[in-house]
């Protein structure tokens, strides 16, 4: 069994209730895991060492919520929009023909595109969403594509009804033989609860048949408007409710209630001008907040938490520590993971470097590209 010391630390944030970010810190890698934590003048030997030089090191960033198996881009729809257009869901059917008519390897490119992104700027835990396909083989092999690069899938199949299709017919569909065909490749199964794609009734049916089917439930709800999906949500005991950009009194209540985490994605706000989600009110509520991408070609082609670490803060009322915290505990929280998102003993050594002495250069330099090394495992 090897060991890795990282040292030199100028802060090391590793979430321990006690003592959550350490100054002049380093911490031990043992066979993958963190081994131990603290001063580095108190640091055991280890058989490698690697000195950041005053850098700081935080938990690899969990992204809960990502659209990634696709093919073809919506520049065009992003440009309409920055014109005036108001974002429908409707643009997703674009995307759903160019999916159809990619190859495997075609879509298994554009993932690891992606995903390469990410892990260059400190994303170690990657949520994947099918959606795309909307028949039974198409959402089959973007879950099979998913699987083989991260074990946090998500069957979507409920995304939007495609064209020509009766809207009862296909949620008989998607609970029916596309969910025996995705299930062995997701742990999760999702639904778009908005206006233009699913009700509450339909969403209802759909996460209930996953959860039957051992699948874990999340949501998307109240991103274009008010409506009784957080609260659904809630009441179905999902582990995420994603977007919450229009929540009433009762829908924070019923959050501030739960253990379900609100799931927010600045960079579609960045994206479709709507107005950011409110997460001082959901934190001065008590309500756990997830940060994520939701890196999608149509509303949110970004793959950079650490861009949506600084619109949190400034757009949306969450000081650069909750902000970290949503990005990395947040969304293990959100994944229903105790072994990521944070550098506690026992938990898998999951890293980033920055290029910067502190956490808080993530949102004081927006843009710029601190991450300057990602370990996943100690490697």
């Amino acid at each position: 069994m090897s060991s890795l010391l990282v040292t030199g630390a100028a802060e090391l944030v590793t979430w321990d209730p006690e003592r959550p970010v350490l100054v002049d810190a380093a911490l031990v890698v043992e066979d993958g895991r963190v081994a131990w934590t603290g001063a580095a003048t108190e640091a055991p030997a280890a058989d490698e060492v690697l000195d950041v030089d005053g850098a700081a090191v935080l938990p690899g960033f969990v992204d809960a919520h990502s659209h990634l198996v696709f093919a073809g881009d919506r520049a065009g729809e992003f440009e309409a929009r920055a014109s005036g257009r108001r974002y429908t869901a409707g643009g997703i059917r674009t995307t759903v023909a160019a999916t159809r008519a990619a190859s495997d390897a075609d879509l298994a490119a554009t993932v690891d595109r992606l995903l390469a992104e990410m892990r260059r700027q400190g994303t170690t835990t990657v949520e994947i969403k099918s959606g795309y396909g909307l028949t039974v083989d198409d959402e089959e092999r973007a879950l099979r594509i998913a699987r083989g690069r991260t074990e946090e899938t998500t069957f979507l199949g409920a995304h939007v009804v495609p064209d020509g299709t009766d809207p009862a017919a296909y949620v008989d569909l998607v609970t029916g033989p596309m969910l025996g065909a995705c299930a062995p490749y997701a742990r999760w199964i999702d639904a778009f609860c908005e206006d233009g794609a699913f009700d509450a009734d339909a969403a209802r049916a759909v996460l209930v048949a996953g959860r039957d089917a051992g699948l874990g439930m999340r949501l998307h709800a109240n991103q274009l408007g008010p409506g009784p999906g957080v609260r659904l949500a809630c009441e179905l005991g999902a582990a995420a409710v994603d977007h919450c950009t229009y929540l009433s009194d009762a829908d924070v209540d019923a959050l501030a209630g739960s253990d379900t985490v609100a799931g927010l994605l600045p960079g579609v706000e960045f994206s479709t001008h709507h107005p950011y989600p409110h997460a001082r009110r959901l934190i001065d509520a008590g309500v756990r907040v997830a940060l994520a991408t939701d890196c999608n070609p149509g509303s949110s082609y970004t793959s950079s938490m650490p861009l949506c670490i600084a619109l949190a803060v400034r757009e949306m009322g969450m000081t650069p520590l909750e902000a970290l915290h949503a990005a990395t505990c947040g969304g293990a929280g959100s994944l229903r993971r105790d072994d990521v998102g944070h550098l506690r003993v026992g938990a898998r050594a999951d890293l980033c470097v920055l290029d910067a002495p502190s956490y808080v250069h993530l949102a004081y330099r927006p843009g710029v590209p601190l991450v300057a090394r990602t370990l996943v495992a100690g490697a």
